[in-house]
């Protein structure tokens, strides 16, 4: 199976063919990032590495595109969303509310988490099975929101 980075690169070479230049621009961003993590790690990124890579500029981007909005800058807006849209692409699909719901109740129970002063633990566990799968900003408030209800 191939690798997301493969994929990648696999579908830089379809868009220059196609010469579709917005997506060939937003992919080049994106393996930027990339290679900028492998540079400065000095190792090559796995999937597990490049889902971090991705949620992070998926972060990014949604920040920037609320930042337009209140400049009112819709040519900057409809860039960022598309640059949004090509990374999640990549991500796998994004976790319904219920399903983050059930994965913050079992890592409460399981870290034996009873009040906010336990979320470390609690964002330590759910981390690695919601990364790239979900907002981790909507996956803290979410901790926050029930394990203040534990109280």
């Amino acid at each position: 199976m191939q690798s997301l980075k493969e994929r990648m690169q696999e579908d830089m070479k379809s868009f220059m063919r196609a010469k579709n230049q917005t997506s060939l621009n937003a992919l080049r961003l994106i393996l930027a990032a990339v290679k900028q993590f492998e540079v400065d790690n000095r190792i090559p990124v796995d999937d597990q590495q490049m889902l971090v890579i991705l949620d992070k500029l998926a972060k990014q981007r949604r920040e920037s595109i609320t930042q337009f909005e209140q400049a009112n800058r819709q040519d900057l807006i409809e860039k960022e969303r598309f640059e949004l849209d090509l990374i999640q692409s990549y991500l796998p699909a994004q976790l319904s509310e219920a399903e983050i719901t059930q994965l913050i109740k079992d890592a409460i129970q399981s870290t034996q988490a009873t009040s906010v002063k336990d979320m470390g633990k609690v964002m330590a566990t759910i981390k690695p099975q919601t990364q790239g799968r979900a907002d981790m900003s909507y996956v803290s408030g979410k901790i926050k929101e029930l394990l203040c209800l534990t109280n």
